[in-house]
């Protein structure tokens, strides 16, 4: 299940004189990420590199701003994916110290200063919702309230007409076991107006 973080965590590693700050912290999308990037190099003028990997609502980023290539962004975005995180940035400011660390060294330490940082973070799990409807007739709406609040689902809007409409989340995936058991308690008397298939992928 795919994981956020809730707040900044940094790191601070010397690697052969070059010193490595690591910062993991959530947000949004890739503006809210270039933005926090343009402020640590605001913050660092003198620092060599400022690189950054994001994974966020299916954008995702790898920048070396420098270095050669695959041995900053790339690394730091695979810590992100291994830990089956979203929604969050890696970002590693660079201060050269005058030693070559390599291909293998600088990816070594770009992979650390991220992990490193991330030890420090609270995570917590990424619920996703449907939002479903469904109407039935007024006979069946105490039996379905009920059955909806046993299976945690949040009851969001009723509407009376010619029958009752109730509108309710659920996370996703519940949702098909949900339908079924709903199917079942009103014997096959609910009507789902919308085809919602597409909250079951």
């Amino acid at each position: 299940m795919p994981q956020t973080i809730i707040s900044l965590a940094t790191s601070d590693l010397i690697v052969k004189k070059s010193r490595f700050l690591g910062f993991v912290l959530p947000v949004a999308d890739r503006a809210a990420a270039q933005a926090v990037v343009a402020r640590l190099r605001a913050e660092h003028p003198d620092a060599a590199h400022v690189c950054w990997a994001l994974l966020a609502g299916g954008q995702s980023a790898a920048v070396d701003d420098g270095e050669p290539g695959g041995t900053a962004g790339r690394p730091m975005l695979d810590v992100l994916r291994h830990q089956d995180l979203e929604g969050v940035l890696a970002a590693v400011v660079r201060y050269y110290g005058g030693i070559k660390l390599g291909a293998g060294g600088l990816v070594r330490a770009y992979t650390d200063a991220v992990a490193q940082a991330l030890l420090k973070v609270e995570k917590v799990a990424i619920v996703r919702y449907a939002e479903m409807r469904c109407t039935l007739p007024y006979s069946l709406e105490g039996l379905l309230r009920r059955e909806l609040a046993a299976a945690g689902a949040e009851l969001l809007e009723v509407a009376h007409d010619q029958r009752v409409t109730l509108a309710f989340r659920i996370a996703q995936a519940a949702a098909p076991a949900l339908v079924d058991q709903l199917n079942e308690a009103a014997s096959g008397q609910l009507e789902w107006p919308k085809r919602q298939d597409a909250l079951f992928k």
